[in-house]
């Protein structure tokens, strides 16, 4: 038996719902939203947002005052809403996560460090050298820090400046 086989050329016109939007335009369109959602509550802010090649969302929550888990899971259900209302991802295939930095992650914006005054941190500057100490003031291009050098009678508390451009990570150290 003989089958006849037609072949269709096409135009080269792929109608708009089957064109995907690219990574980059769903980071921004998200981080739109989140931004319009944490406009209204502005104790809150964005530290990251990242999708995985996977169409995993990860977003870091912060607040002046830290963030509650209620909080992210309020955050998590508006931003979902907006995602499927405005058909970000039509196909439905993606998974969102929000919730605060952990203890371990450095500080990435003005507002965390801001909130971490007072605390003891490690800051580790661009050529290597890794200092540690009290984080006492945060200033528009700079923060400054209290360390104590030497044991005993010997020891000097001493305060240093650290330039935000001289500064490859500072992370938060937790002291018992």
């Amino acid at each position: 038996m003989h089958q006849n086989k037609e072949t269709v050329e096409g135009n080269g016109i792929v109608p708009f719902s089957f064109v995907h939007m690219s990574a980059d335009n769903k980071l921004q369109q998200i981080e739109a939203f989140l931004n319009g959602l944490l406009e209204e509550q502005p104790e809150f802010f964005l530290v990251s947002l990242r999708i995985k090649p996977t169409d995993n969302v990860k977003i870091f929550l912060d607040g002046d005052n830290g963030i509650t888990i209620e909080k992210c899971i309020y955050f998590n259900r508006k931003l979902r809403n907006l995602i499927v209302e405005e058909g970000v991802y039509p196909e439905g295939e993606y998974s969102l996560e929000i919730s605060s930095p952990g203890v371990g992650e450095p500080l990435i914006n003005h507002r965390q460090y801001k909130k971490n005054i007072n605390r003891f941190v490690e800051v580790i500057l661009l050529d290597g050298i890794v200092k540690e100490g009290q984080l006492l003031a945060v200033n528009e291009a700079d923060i400054l820090i209290e360390y104590t050098e030497g044991k005993g009678k010997k020891a000097i508390t001493q305060q240093l400046v650290i330039p935000f451009s001289n500064i490859k990570s500072t992370t938060v150290q937790i002291k018992f």
